[in-house]
């Protein structure tokens, strides 16, 4: 009786009252249903319901559909087939979170337009290293439906916008967070820098006494003068060299701080790209090291650019068209020689940047919409682009300047907010999955 009410009082959509009216029709009982392919087959013809979810239902077609590319997937991989029961059972789950979750972003108004699916599905042959014909070539002759695909794509992407939206609201990460990443040993390995070392070993015969060892330093001083006045460290290594990598040029290939001999480790940490350390002395042996390459996060730089800009928006009582004008005429003036600041603090409707002539600051171009972006990259230092269009309006941008600027501390710091937040996600994202799922109305009729 309980379930009849929800029913009753549910905003159903036409399909779905449909189909509800179909599953009484046939009379399929839950005790009946079994994987027996004739019986599924007469089962599938009415495409029924296997189960109800909030204001909409999970079809037999769908599950079938969902089931079969699970199968591949699984076969692709080499895995072992679970019995059909479970395979059922996980897949079925599977689409009821996935249906419970599009119905809530319907409610919310999120929406995928068709030029970002179009976009997506682009994307996804380039990665498959196919146009976009070839790519629905491809998905024809294995039996995919090329509109049913692009739905699949635009479900997939409003779930994810959904989710990006809703768990994000729920991750904090505080300093402290931060600190604790930034000092953790696991991070600490898992970004830290590289050093290409090259090593030469000189090796003091112990029975020589004093005078060995005072022969090995000069041989060793000697090397040093020959390596600053531009003589090849690899000759050198293969020539001179007793160590276990001389015939490699000295070359022990990238290693991590941690993976460094402990005997030169700290040497090669202050060493600069190029440099060749002082006379590294040991019980046995004198060590010389070139610091041959380094790599990591503390050597990240980004390319910022110094840009102005000005905008010209539509409103209530500007059109488009009237927008569009208006920059034209401002472009004018500008050809004609105005200050692009002045016109900038007069026109532009951008209130932050007008203030300050229209200047953005040093900014990195992926910071900006795609067509503000491409117009920054494309423009040269000094020129002005072309009036262009965003969603923003019409803009006329002016490149002052170009930079590399060293982000070291802050990439490592970026790097382990962007790692504390992948975990927390997922935390999260688990968590709300089993509240959204506890929340929801589901009856399965399988």
């Amino acid at each position: 009786m309980q379930i009849e009410n929800r029913e009753k009082g549910s905003k159903f959509t036409k399909r779905t009252v449909a189909l509800i009216i179909l599953k009484r029709l046939a009379l399929i009982t839950v005790g009946l249903f079994v994987f027996v392919p004739s019986v599924f087959a007469a089962y599938q013809e009415l495409d029924g319901i296997v189960a109800v979810v909030e204001d909409d239902v999970v079809l037999v077609s769908e599950l079938m559909l969902r089931i079969d590319a699970v199968r591949k997937q699984i076969e692709a991989n080499g895995s072992a087939m679970p019995p059909e029961e479970i395979l059922v059972s996980q897949v079925l789950e599977r689409l009821i979170l996935e249906n419970i979750q599009y119905q809530e972003a319907s409610r919310r108004g999120i929406e995928i337009d068709e030029d970002t699916l179009t976009r997506a599905v682009t994307q996804f042959a380039t990665n498959n290293n196919l146009t976009l014909d070839q790519f629905r070539q491809a998905l024809l002759s294995e039996g995919t439906n090329f509109r049913a695909f692009r739905e699949e794509i635009r479900r997939e992407m409003v779930i994810t916008r959904l989710q990006r939206n809703l768990i994000r609201r729920r991750i904090v990460i505080s300093e402290q967070d931060i600190d604790g990443m930034l000092n953790s040993p696991f991070y600490k390995e898992l970004f830290s820098d590289e050093y290409r070392v090259g090593h030469i070993m000189l090796s003091i015969d112990n029975k020589g006494g004093s005078l060995a060892a005072e022969q090995a330093s000069e041989k060793a001083r000697s090397i040093i003068d020959s390596l600053a006045g531009g003589v090849d460290f690899g000759e050198t290594a293969i020539a001179e060299s007793s160590s276990s990598s001389a015939l490699e040029g000295g070359d022990m290939g990238w290693r991590k701080a941690g993976a460094l001999p402990s005997l030169f480790s700290e040497v090669v940490l202050s060493m600069g790209v190029g440099e060749v350390s002082d006379p590294i002395i040991r019980p046995g042996a004198i060590h010389i090291i070139k610091l041959l390459d380094k790599r990591g996060v503390s050597l990240e730089t980004i390319n910022q650019t110094n840009v102005r800009h000005i905008l010209v928006a539509p409103s209530e009582i500007r059109s488009p068209k009237e927008a569009e004008d208006m920059i034209v005429k401002i472009q004018e003036q500008l050809d004609s020689g105005q200050p692009f600041e002045e016109l900038a603090a007069e026109y532009s409707d951008d209130p932050a940047s007008a203030l300050n002539g229209g200047s953005l600051g040093w900014s990195e171009p992926e910071s900006f919409v795609a067509g503000f972006s491409d117009e920054m990259k494309r423009t040269d230092i000094g020129q002005r682009s072309k009036p262009f269009l965003t969603q923003f309006g019409w803009h006329i941008l002016e490149v002052v300047d170009r930079r590399e600027q060293d982000v070291g501390d802050e990439a490592r710091e970026g790097k382990a907010v962007e790692l504390l937040h992948r975990r927390r996600f997922e935390e999260e994202r688990e968590k709300w999955l089993k509240e959204i799922r506890d929340e929801s109305f589901v009856e399965i009729r399988l």
